[in-house]
């Protein structure tokens, strides 16, 4: 009699590789937009910045967002203008209280700092709808801007949530207005 049993022997092996781009970083490097008109109204020049989210900032955001911290209003955000005047640099440590770098310019006629005025986030964006207009009073230099939760001009309290500096250094004279219009996406 014939054997006829075949012995097989199998064996199966697959490896699976996923390969995930995530490229999902939570980057606030948002355009700040300054137009320079003079008194007559005419377009003096137009800057652009790049803000840079301080540290206080972003613990502000972090704790709204996932703990219990108290959001701040809508209306209860300002746009302050920072001074050549005795500028030496902006640092992601610097809060309203303790920014030894730089000083706010006050040169401009509005009682407060203006206030930023952001409309509903959509495309993961939001930005003021009409800028934010500084009357300036004064000669002198605007080195940047500033956002804070406080109104106060020259005041050091409240929460500093961002800082930048202008692509070129502002000289303004009395009469001059300075527009800004403040972006925030991700």
């Amino acid at each position: 009699m014939f054997n006829d049993a075949l012995d097989f022997k199998q064996a199966a092996s697959v490896t699976m590789a996923r390969k995930r781009l995530v490229e999902q970083w939570l980057k606030f490097t948002d355009p700040i937009v300054v137009e320079h008109y003079d008194k007559d109204g005419n377009l003096k020049g137009k800057y652009d910045a790049l803000n840079d989210i301080v540290n206080v900032g972003k613990n502000l955001l972090l704790n709204v967002m996932f703990n219990d911290g108290t959001q701040v209003a809508n209306n209860s955000w300002f746009i302050g203008l920072i001074s050549n005047s005795g500028y030496s640099a902006l640092a992601a440590a610097d809060t309203m209280s303790s920014h030894a770098g730089w000083t706010e310019f006050t040169g401009y006629s509005e009682a407060n700092r203006v206030a930023w005025g952001s409309g509903t986030a959509t495309t993961q964006s939001t930005t003021n709808a009409s800028a934010a207009t500084f009357s300036i009073n004064a000669s002198g230099t605007v080195k940047g801007v500033f956002i804070t939760t406080q109104n106060t001009k020259g005041g050091t309290t409240g929460t500093l949530w961002a800082t930048a500096l202008f692509s070129a250094d502002v000289a303004v004279t009395n009469g001059d207005e300075l527009r800004v219009t403040y972006t925030v996406s991700c």
